[in-house]
């Protein structure tokens, strides 16, 4: 497998890759209005990270439900880490939904630290909504 940086030709596969794993997905414009980096890996998976004043912030990060379990994720992740630091990156920070065990499982892999929530943020049709996991970890720093 191979994560690559996708680019503005990209948008409309990004779109159909975000549909496939995300309810709803965004389309190719939501996207491109984010302003960052896409990465993706074969068609089956895709993170989208952001990098401002030594800061990064992973938006989103989906594979495919068929390729889920594959290492895909993982690898996504580690990608969008180093892109991230080679940025200037201080840290990265993400939101998990708290009942995402497995993304909970993948981002504790990387060392990533709770350090908030945000009540309710999910929502989750005919149930009640699923907070927030506010999670950090720290790029960058000296031995």
């Amino acid at each position: 497998m191979n994560v690559r940086r996708a680019g503005p030709g990209d948008l409309d596969a990004l779109a159909r890759l975000h549909a496939a794993a995300f309810t709803p997905g965004w389309s190719a414009a939501e996207i491109a209005a984010l302003e960052a980096v896409a990465l993706v890996e074969d068609g089956a998976g895709l993170i989208l990270v952001r990098t401002v004043a030594g800061e990064a912030e992973i938006l989103s990060v989906g594979v495919r439900p068929e390729a889920r379990a594959a290492g895909i994720g993982r690898r996504l992740v580690a990608a969008a880490l180093e892109a991230a630091a080679a940025e200037g990156a201080e840290s990265v920070f993400l939101e998990v939904a708290e009942d995402n065990a497995a993304a909970r499982r993948l981002y504790a892999g990387f060392e990533f630290q709770a350090v908030g929530r945000r009540r309710g943020y999910y929502p989750r049709p005919g149930a009640a909504a699923v907070d927030a996991l506010v999670l950090r970890r720290a790029l960058n720093t000296p031995p």
